[in-house]
């Protein structure tokens, strides 16, 4: 699905053009989002809880692909701190956010639309001691990709984005495709994060 390889980025195909007969997708909807079916959910797209630190935030997207079309079976799963910078088993030593998990899962509409309801991460620790912007990390599956993809989530208008240790590594004019694009709905503080797995305007992938 790549067009390059990158070092923030996913490997590109087999040069010998060998590769697995067995993609990612199409993911098994029965288990891993149960909603249609008027099922429990173990995760799904509200990862708020009442003892949950952190300003709560809506996140919503597409997911398309070069053309610029919707991808209509893929499937995306989140994992962020808290608003304090913890993530849930930290939390769980220290105490607090004790149901917050950190962990949400999500599939697409016929339109490729997606959404969360969780609050905005605080700053986790980097490398070599540094602290990473708020971010939250996100993982792709959709049909015909080999893995899953991963990239992230930032913030419009954050100041630790400018001495993130990981946004450093992508190119200046790549940045844009990792951040979220703030607006006020009423009440509700609403990040668009659009997800393009091809073409101009791809969204930076990283390896995991």
């Amino acid at each position: 699905m790549m067009t390059e390889a990158r070092r923030y980025g996913v490997q590109p195909e087999n040069p010998d053009g060998v590769t697995p007969s067995q993609t990612v997708g199409p993911f098994f909807a029965y288990a891993l989002t149960p909603h249609d079916y008027e099922l429990n959910e173990i995760f799904s797209t509200d990862l708020r809880t009442a003892d949950a630190s952190g300003k709560a935030i809506r996140i919503e997207g597409y997911v398309i692909d070069g053309d610029g079309e919707p991808i209509i079976d893929a499937m995306l799963e989140i994992w962020q701190a808290d608003g304090e910078g913890r993530y849930s088993a930290g939390a769980r030593q220290h105490g607090a956010n004790s149901s917050f998990t950190g962990f949400g899962r999500s599939d697409v509409d016929s339109n490729g639309f997606f959404s969360f309801e969780t609050v905005k991460p605080g700053q986790v620790p980097g490398p070599n001691g540094s602290l990473q912007a708020p971010h939250i990390n996100v993982s792709v599956f959709a049909r015909g990709l080999l893995k899953q993809l991963f990239t992230r989530i930032y913030f419009e208008g954050e100041a630790a984005n400018a001495a993130d240790p990981i946004l450093a590594l992508v190119p200046e004019d790549r940045v844009p495709t990792l951040i979220a694009t703030r607006r006020e709905r009423g009440e509700e503080t609403v990040y668009t994060f659009n997800i393009r797995l091809q073409g101009e305007g791809e969204t930076v992938f990283f390896e995991a």
